[in-house]
């Protein structure tokens, strides 16, 4: 990729930025320099790995990568018979120690693209908990290292003991008064005691060092001398044995480098793809969707050096409808923004980046970028001159293909006018040609009509606010760009005269031209107006019909409930009147053994005439419950004698012997009983095709019509816990629904307010609750709440 162009486009803070993600050192360098690729499939590759980066970041929280420093010039030398220091070997212990944990951190979490990453990590769980036992820094050895060491060390400590508290019977004794301070200091590796010059032979023993001034002797006292000797030796024999553990431990790691290179080399590779997860979770950043044809189609790009809080989205295409695309208006550096995104948006992409844009924004994969924005080039504005840009536009010339993307601000500029807009034309025309894709600002009004009689080629226009004399970065393709000079020089203080005059010196086609600009843009910014105006329309349209969907499915919810009540409460009565009827079966069996024939059948009669009252009865419990719950079949409007109906609520057969009476009451046979029901609660023989369809809902009975005949409107929960009232409501509102009463009350007495408060909340979150209020005078005050129900 053209080094030239990534620096011009500030890619080089995009990588410090990247590399401030990264953990390890090779890693935070390697991200300084990110490879740029060309190829569709490996830039894919990478995208998909960051993808799946920030899926782990997001659901396991940060990677458990532990290793910092580089551990190859280590492995190295170990390998070629050199001993490590404790501090090499702990960082060696820290990538195997990486390494395990990285092995386990993806779980369950599906990694197709980093799986790989993971497996190839190796682990050596005996060498790493060997290295943690052994090593306690980057400077000492355990004692636990060994045997050896564990005793020497327990010698020395025993040593020192044996001289401090000899040295310490020195310095609190009648020794005292020859002493310069009553401490014990070290020279070299031997305890001493500062002594008095003038008392030197009172304290026997041998001189070490002597105070700049003369004044001060230190003398190692002759009582201690054996124990220092003895520490000395025993220092020499601590060196050799923690030589001797450095040297074990390292030939370990020399036997495994080859492999702990390659797993320190895929940690690395793992880091990046974390670092460049967390930058896309910084930046709020999506996958760009990839393709090799030159096809841009930005959605709400930001730069993204630019503040996230002020920075103004703007889309912008490319490679579709055109190729070409010329940014004209004021030179504000609104245009130079537009240029910087796009090249810096395709280099984040082709290194695997995601781009701070919206999802689904696509981005093409090109061979080069070529960028001519000038040397000292900034955001605000262009200090490039018409020299430094031709010496850049040829190197990019020779270069340039249909794999290109060329970028170039103000082009032909810094020269004569009418010279350096043909130039500007000759080269748009030429790169063209070449079938690459190209963004070009300009303030010259000949490449507007270039533009606009060019096929491939489209203007556009940075937006540009007059009154605060501040361009918006919003790009607006299909509008060419106005110059604005008037009306900024105007905003500025200009005298209105002047202007005027200015005015008289344009040509004519020039004005013509301007305004049908102006009328352009109030044109654009109407439509744009109509299209917010539309937006937040079909928004709210959005919310009423989701919360409308919400209400039904909990409507529905609380219907199917009802229902299910109901046809439990129906079933019931069904087994009751089963039940009856088999009780009066047997009475009228036992009826046939007596011997009076006629006693016999008045006492069955009078037994059918009992039966066919429950059966009433509990027929029209049957009847009207089944109706209150939901309608299930068309009772007929008549009846005749003889004719056979089906009583739905006994699901029997039967038939006509009496006509309806005026509550619609009538008398069917069924079997050798006489059963009344009412015309509600039959249907006639032909429609009995459809009680299969029916018999859930005809089930569904009783229990509407036993709620509307004995619910009360009232509900008293004084007493009781906002929990344990809650659950009374609750059965209390469906049983009140059920029943169609449209307003209940719930006394909750007024105490300290805290039911009253728990209740409310609850009703609260009550779809099918239209309103609730404390009652008034005469309703119980603040001790009652009234619902209303819908």
């Amino acid at each position: 990729m053209n080094l030239k162009a990534t620096k011009t486009l500030e890619f080089d803070k995009i990588c410090a930025l990247l590399s401030s993600c990264a953990v390890m050192d090779i890693t935070q360098k390697r991200a300084m320099n990110p490879e740029i690729s060309a190829n569709i499939k490996k830039v894919n590759l990478m995208q998909s790995e960051t993808a799946e980066a920030i899926t782990l970041l997001t659901k396991k929280g940060p990677a458990p990568i532990r290793c910092t420093s580089d551990v190859r010039s280590s492995l190295k030398r170990a390998h070629m018979g050199g001993i490590l220091s404790p501090g090499e070997i702990l960082g060696v212990g820290k990538v195997l120690e990486t390494a395990e944990s990285l092995k386990a951190y993806p779980d369950e979490i599906p990694c197709d693209v980093l799986g790989e990453h993971f497996e190839a990590l190796c682990t050596d769980k005996a060498l790493r908990r060997k290295i943690s036992e052994c090593i306690l820094d980057e400077e000492n050895v355990a004692d636990s290292a060994s045997s050896e060491l564990r005793d020497i060390r327990r010698n020395l400590s025993s040593c020192t003991n044996r001289i401090r508290d000899a040295l310490h019977k020195i310095t609190s004794s009648t020794y005292q008064k020859y002493l310069q301070e009553n401490i014990v200091t070290m020279r070299g590796d031997r305890y001493v005691v500062p002594v008095k010059a003038e008392y030197r032979n009172e304290i026997k023993g041998i001189l070490h060092d002597t105070s700049s001034s003369g004044a001060t002797l230190f003398i190692e006292p002759m009582s201690v001398v054996d124990e220092n000797n003895k520490i000395r030796e025993l220092k020499v024999k601590e060196k050799e044995e923690i030589e001797k553990i450095l040297m074990a431990l390292t030939e370990e790691i020399a036997s495994e480098s080859k492999l702990i290179e390659m797993t320190y080399l895929t940690i690395s590779e793992l880091d990046f793809c974390f670092a460049r997860a967390k930058y896309a979770l910084k930046t709020d950043s999506f996958r760009p969707v990839l393709n090799d044809i030159g096809r841009i189609d930005i959605r709400k790009a930001r730069h993204p050096l630019l503040d996230c809080k002020t920075v103004v989205p703007t889309d912008i295409r490319l490679g579709k409808e055109f190729d070409t695309l010329v940014v004209t208006g004021p030179n504000t550096g609104g245009k130079t923004v537009v240029l910087k995104t796009v090249g810096l948006l395709t280099l984040m992409a082709q290194s695997g980046l995601h781009i701070p844009a919206s999802e689904g924004s696509e981005i093409s994969v090109f061979d080069e970028v070529y960028a001519d924005i000038g040397d000292e080039q900034s955001i605000e504005q262009s200090l490039s001159t018409f020299s430094s840009h031709m010496v850049n536009i040829v190197e990019i010339l020779k270069n340039v293909n249909e794999k290109s993307l060329c970028l170039f601000d103000e082009l032909g500029a810094g020269t004569d006018p009418i010279e350096g807009a043909s130039l500007a034309m000759s080269i748009l025309e030429r790169v063209r040609l070449l079938g690459a894709k190209t963004a070009a600002t300009t303030h010259y009004s000949e490449l507007k009509t270039y533009a606009m009689t060019t096929k491939r080629v489209e203007n556009a226009s940075c937006e540009f606010d007059v009154d605060t004399l501040r361009p918006t970065y919003r790009l607006l393709i299909g509008v060419p760009g106005k110059s604005n000079a008037f009306a900024i020089s105007s905003r500025l203080g200009i005298d209105d005269e002047i202007i005027e005059n200015a005015k008289k010196y344009i040509n004519a086609e020039n004005i013509k031209m301007e305004d049908i600009l102006t009328d352009l843009e109030k044109s654009r910014q109407r439509a744009r107006e109509e299209r917010e105006k539309a937006s937040i329309y079909r928004k709210e349209t959005e919310k009423i019909k989701s919360d409308t969907a919400q209400k039904n499915e909990e409507l529905t919810r609380k219907s199917d409930k009802i229902i299910e009540r109901a046809r439990k409460e129906a079933q019931e009565i069904l087994e009751k009147s089963k039940q009856e009827a088999d009780e009066i079966i047997r009475e009228m069996r036992s009826l046939k053994q007596k011997q009076h024939k006629e006693n016999m059948m008045r006492e069955m009669e009078e037994a059918r005439k009992k039966l066919g009252e429950k059966m009433k009865s509990n027929s029209s419990k049957m009847a009207k419950s089944v109706f209150s719950a939901q309608e299930s079949f068309k009772p007929p409007k008549s009846v005749k004698l003889g004719e056979d109906v089906e009583i739905v609520s006994m699901r029997q057969t039967g038939s006509v012997i009496t006509l309806p009476d005026a509550k619609g009451d009538f008398q069917v046979r069924v079997g050798i009983m006489k059963v009344t029901v009412n015309i509600k609660d039959v249907r006639k023989k032909k429609e009995t095709g459809d009680l299969a369809k029916k018999k859930r809902i005809s089930s569904s009975s009783g229990e509407s019509f036993s709620k509307t005949m004995s619910l009360s409107s009232e509900l008293d929960v004084r007493g009781e816990t906002v929990e344990s009232a809650i659950m009374l409501i609750d059965k209390f509102l469906d049983d009140a629904l059920l029943s169609s009463l449209g307003q209940v009350r719930i006394i909750h007495g007024k105490g300290t307010g805290q039911l009253r408060v728990g209740i409310h909340a609850y009703l609260k979150r009550l779809s099918y609750v239209k309103s609730y209020r404390l009652g008034v005078f005469g309703e119980g005050d603040s001790g009652v709440t009234v619902v209303e129900l819908g």
